[in-house]
């Protein structure tokens, strides 16, 4: 494999590396440079280009082709002085500059670099001028290995598992705190839960996540989002009503509310509400049947998932949900992410929505597991009916890593 690096010395069995060793203290950013730096040192780009496979890599366009080409993807080589030939700089997650109106960063696996390349003559070069750079020829026998690595290794394999920016993130604060309200989608994706200078899936990706699943295709439709998250106003609000019809009955009687009471309690109001709209002069006459047959269904629906939340240790003993707010707001502090990774806003305004989202939990919640079982409940009420799979077991698994790694943010960062 004909590779060059140019911070060490010495020769491997890649080919010649030129240059003396770099003397000064590095901490990798990530779990990513971390592995990169640790093959590059043993010589072992076999090791190298696994991890690669795996991982997220992004190469900068100017920001006027991404938006005159959407859903494309290009390469703009560079004269490398140190290389002394042309190559593709790639760099990893950790190795982003923090995000900047121009140019943005495309997102593409190795398997896309390998299928899809230039110019034969032109190299690889995967962070170039850090620690763990390393540059790789680029002809077909050896994108052939680069696919090769790319088949063996699923990509972004650290979905599922707690990942932390180490140099440039933020571990405790406001700031950490609303970013640890978007921590269980962090892990579930295996993206970085502290990183505020967000690149997310690249801009491309960004843009694309925001139209798919919310139809925000411009700036404005993103801030109207994000204010809907940030006041609790983007889900179903019949949700968030039983629940506290619920916990106005536990603050008057105390004790567990059984569910014949809480579904009494909650037909009276739906009743006193009908009569009260249809006694306005005009109103439309309500069918408080019909919304308390829908309520009725809802309620059975929240005591079957909380069930399960405890058989799950999702909920402890005879806890229940207290309000499903969470759902919007940890999804808030991800739309300020997605937003910044689009563009849609900078990073000084993407900050102030985060910090927001902390602090609103904060009100609504007591603890960070409470604030977990109400976000994991407005998920399964969105997307699950009642049948427990990936949309439960991924937050499951996720509220399991968050909860118990003594290093994690919701065991290192106070609720209050």
């Amino acid at each position: 494999m004909d590779t060059w690096s140019g911070t060490a010395a010495g020769k491997t069995a890649a080919g010649e590396i030129r240059g003396g060793p770099a003397h000064i203290p590095w901490q990798p950013p990530t779990d990513v440079e971390q592995r990169l730096y640790e093959a590059r040192t043993r010589g072992d780009w076999s090791a190298y280009l696994e991890v690669l496979a795996g991982a997220r890599l992004f190469h900068a366009v100017p920001r006027s082709w991404a938006d005159a080409n959407p859903g494309f993807f290009t390469f703009f080589p560079y004269w490398d002085p140190r290389a002394r030939r042309h190559c593709v700089a790639v760099l990893t997650e950790g190795m982003l500059p923090c995000p900047a109106p121009d140019p943005v960063f495309l997102e593409r696996p190795l398997k896309g670099y390998a299928e899809w390349w230039p110019d034969s003559g032109r190299w690889l070069a995967v962070n170039p001028g850090s620690p763990c750079e390393a540059y790789f020829a680029a002809t077909p026998e050896h994108r052939r290995t680069w696919a090769e690595h790319a088949a063996r290794v699923p990509r972004n394999a650290g979905r599922g598992t707690l990942r932390t920016l180490r140099v440039g993130g933020v571990r405790q604060g406001p700031v950490a705190r609303g970013l640890a309200c978007g921590a269980l989608l962090c892990v579930s994706n295996g993206s970085l839960w502290n990183a505020m200078g967000w690149h997310g899936t690249g801009y491309a990706g960004e843009r694309e996540r925001l139209a798919d699943w919310w139809g925000i295709t411009t700036r404005e439709e993103w801030a109207s989002a994000q204010q809907r998250l940030l006041r609790g106003e983007a889900s179903d609000p019949a949700w968030e009503f039983v629940l506290e019809v619920r916990r106005a009955i536990a603050r008057e009687y105390g004790g567990p509310v059984g569910i014949d009471h809480w579904r009494r309690i909650v037909d009276r109001f739906v009743r006193a509400r009908a009569g009260q709209a249809a006694a306005a002069p005009g109103a439309d006459r309500p069918d408080p049947e019909a919304e308390t047959r829908r309520l009725q269904r809802l309620i059975g629906r929240i005591v079957r998932y909380e069930a399960r939340f405890r058989a799950d240790g999702l909920l402890a003993g005879n806890g229940y949900v207290t309000s499903v707010l969470a759902w919007d707001y940890g999804r808030a502090s991800k739309m300020a992410r997605w937003g910044l990774g689009a563009r849609f806003c900078d990073v000084a305004e993407a900050e102030q929505a985060v910090v927001r989202a902390g602090r609103v939990s904060q009100v609504a919640y007591d603890s960070w597991e409470s604030f977990s079982a109400g976000y994991v409940l407005g998920r399964c009420l969105h997307f699950d009916e009642e049948e427990f799979g990936d949309w439960y077991q991924e937050m499951l698994a996720a509220h399991r890593v968050l909860t118990t790694d003594p290093a994690g943010p919701w065991r290192t960062i106070p609720w209050k």
